[in-house]
């Protein structure tokens, strides 16, 4: 039901199942009623922009190229960075045996502790900042049209909302020169199947701007991952004007902002259960067959994070590229963890135990018994058994090639390195 609201009302945690946590703005005319956000029911004619046949740099791989003594990032920079390379397709036995065996300047200790372009960049890297222009923007090609000073005013404001109170998860850039023009990353949050996952949005303001709410494209490779995120990039949002929606959840010219657009995406949209966004599913969640379905979409949805990770390490977009590469950086070895953990038959989302967390359980089991709550204990996939064939099979792929690329990016992945190692030492015996 909704109820009035005031400009007073304070940017807070929009659910309890979201980790992030808005930062002080101010968030009219949201926090007083309660949102579903739906499924779009306006039909959608844009194409996809996935390319499939995306082609790599015009030379044949020479493996000899390796035996030169230069540094290991070096080597997978210049082999593989850029390379849409097909499923399975990673870097050969000999390459990750001596990168874990040799004690040289190009192994993955020495790279651990090395202070790289990668990881100052990423550092440095602000969460609010002005850019020339977004040649690579989806509505670069979009003229906002004949605008006055009252528009202009209006669109500064929203700057300095954004860069005073945008939450730590979420990273925008606006044009000088394309005042009508931002893009914004926001990162998936934790307990979700888009965990550490990047998801980018162009945004416009039309002219008519603000009474008229900014159009957005997501940024999806061609892939679906939500019921409010079409494959052909559609945000379906009542607040943008593209679900129907009671009063308060629409868009208001006085109180509605640039701001609130995108907490809401991050709150609303990438939840624990995005299944029950799908219109009339969400009465769904009290019956079992429902709480499968959504398990099941979860998988699903994890998978394509995935295959978009992948999109935006290849082609990571214009005036974000240190950003998607230190995220990676230093996020690679939790994302192959996770991996690891859900084939193994838990669910998505759900907490993945570190090495704290398991040498914590020996001991407690040592001393105590198996029956101790304070260990974090796995949350099985209730259809772990129906799923391995074809989820298992799958996430193997997807392992591989997110390997090979967060080791171009220098993460921590030694350990999934010289388990890849024994495996085909196993094999080819």
């Amino acid at each position: 039901l909704c109820s009035g609201s005031s400009s007073s009302d304070e940017v807070g945690s929009f659910t309890e199942n979201n980790s992030f946590e808005a930062s002080e703005a101010k968030l009219q005319n949201l926090d007083s009623c309660e949102i579903e956000e739906e499924n779009c029911y306006v039909d959608d004619e844009d194409e996809g922009y996935y390319d499939d046949e995306y082609e790599g740099p015009d030379y044949e791989f020479d493996g000899s190229d390796f035996n030169q003594q230069i540094d290991l990032n070096q080597q997978l920079e210049y082999k593989f960075d850029d390379l849409d390379l097909p499923p399975g397709v990673e870097a050969s036995v000999p390459l990750l045996q001596k990168a874990i065996t040799d004690d040289g300047p190009g192994n993955f200790k020495s790279m651990s502790g090395k202070e790289d372009e990668f990881g100052k960049k990423y550092r440095f890297f602000k969460q609010f900042d002005t850019v020339e222009d977004f040649p690579d923007h989806h509505y670069a090609k979009n003229p906002v049209g004949k605008t006055g000073k009252g528009w202009t005013k209006r669109i500064q404001h929203d700057w300095k909302l954004l860069e005073n109170n945008l939450p730590a998860s979420i990273y925008v850039r606006v044009s000088e020169n394309r005042m009508d023009l931002l893009r914004a990353v926001m990162i998936g949050p934790q307990g979700t199947p888009y965990h550490d996952g990047l998801f980018f949005f162009d945004a416009q303001f039309p002219a008519s701007y603000p009474a008229r709410p900014p159009v957005l494209h997501y940024q999806s490779g061609g892939l679906e991952l939500n019921p409010n995120l079409y494959a052909s990039g559609r945000v379906c949002l009542s607040l943008l004007g593209t679900w129907r929606g009671d009063d308060c959840e629409n868009w208001n010219s006085a109180q509605s902002t640039m701001l609130q657009v995108l907490i809401s995406i991050q709150a609303l949209v990438l939840n624990e259960k995005p299944y029950f966004n799908e219109p009339g599913f969400e009465t769904d969640a009290k019956y079992a067959n429902g709480q499968r379905r959504s398990l099941e979409y979860n998988d699903t949805t994890f998978q394509n994070s995935c295959r978009t990770m992948l999109y935006s390490l290849r082609r990571p977009p214009q005036h974000f590229e240190d950003l998607v590469a230190g995220h990676f950086r230093e996020r690679g070895r939790a994302i192959l963890a996770a991996c690891k953990y859900y084939m193994e038959g838990n669910r998505v989302g759900s907490v993945v135990p570190g090495e704290d967390d398991e040498g914590k359980e020996l001991e407690i089991v040592n001393a105590q018994g198996p029956s101790s709550s304070d260990v974090v204990k796995p949350e099985k996939h209730e259809g772990a058994g129906r799923r391995t064939a074809s989820f298992k099979a799958k996430m193997e792929v997807l392992f591989e090639e997110l390997l090979m690329e967060f080791n171009v990016k220098g993460a921590h992945t030694r350990k999934f390195c010289a388990e890849k190692l024994k495996k085909s030492q196993r094999d080819a015996a």
